[in-house]
């Protein structure tokens, strides 16, 4: 298999990436066949998978606007994944030309693309970390060049929290890196869920066990277990919902049964 100029030197790309398949559920191109197989065998259970990832880049457009829209400029997207069209910092320095924006993964492809893409642009970075060590986070040299937390940033979980288990401590996580923040600072977070999906349990449950065989299992967690990454926050109305009814720009009616996977929130730190 060919190398493209944009797979970094190192990484295995024999083995689906879950950030790729992503990138092929959005109609990106930095996929292989590889992932391809791996979406496709997902989609044979969740055929509308690609509309649930969709919804999930709707949310994250309107959440950015509402922060940035509630003087909230400084945004920190932990699990950013592989740019596509609509990246965070084109929707908040679109919103707000002040705007600040500090991508964070662990995927090495998603990091060396994201700095491709990223260019010159000094309003916005990126950095190689891993949300489960929550300090290698803070303690970057390219966050406190970009973000001031003496100030309220936006943190940023989108489609992220459902790959880390349980055994990793995603709350605890998530306590740490909320309790380096300014009060008035937000929480986003969409995490799947069986709740909402338009197919049997057992039917979606095929989806899931293709992410385990990849080495990237999903943990599908209930309503409750997604609205405890909240304590400690207001929520903002209208509080944890499925993707498209968080203050959507159109009818939530109109959007394809789908996207209505999963679960949608933004919180305000006191």
């Amino acid at each position: 298999m060919e190398r493209p100029a944009w797979a970094p030197p190192g990484i295995d790309i024999s083995v689906p990436s879950v950030s790729r398949m992503y990138d092929f559920y959005l109609g990106g191109s930095h996929n292989f066949e590889i992932d391809r197989q791996a979406a496709r065998r997902a989609m044979e259970f969740m055929p509308g998978l690609p509309k649930v990832m969709q919804a999930n880049r709707a949310f994250m457009r309107r959440s950015v606007r509402y922060a940035a829209g509630r003087g909230v400029t400084q945004f920190l997207d932990v699990g950013s994944g592989i740019p596509t069209h609509g990246n965070v910092h084109e929707v908040a320095l679109a919103a707000d030309p002040g705007s600040r924006v500090l991508y964070v993964d662990h995927d090495p492809v998603a990091v060396n693309h994201s700095r491709a893409v990223l260019g010159e642009e000094t309003r916005a970075g990126v950095i190689a970390a891993d949300l489960r060590r929550p300090r290698q986070i803070l303690e970057n040299a390219e966050l406190a060049r970009l973000l001031d937390l003496a100030q309220p940033v936006a943190l940023l979980l989108y489609c992220v929290l459902h790959f880390v288990e349980d055994a990793d401590d995603p709350y605890g996580a998530v306590a740490e890196l909320g309790a380096a923040l300014a009060p008035g600072s937000l929480l986003v977070i969409n995490h799947t869920s069986y709740g909402g999906m338009p197919v049997p349990e057992e039917q979606a449950a095929g989806a899931v066990q293709v992410y385990r065989d990849i080495r990237n299992p999903l943990s599908m967690r209930s309503r409750e277990q997604i609205a405890r990454f909240f304590e400690g926050y207001e929520m903002v109305e209208p509080g944890l919902v499925s993707p498209p009814d968080w203050r959507p720009d159109a009818s939530a009616e109109q959007n394809d049964p789908y996207a209505f996977t999963g679960f949608a929130g933004v919180g305000r730190k006191a």
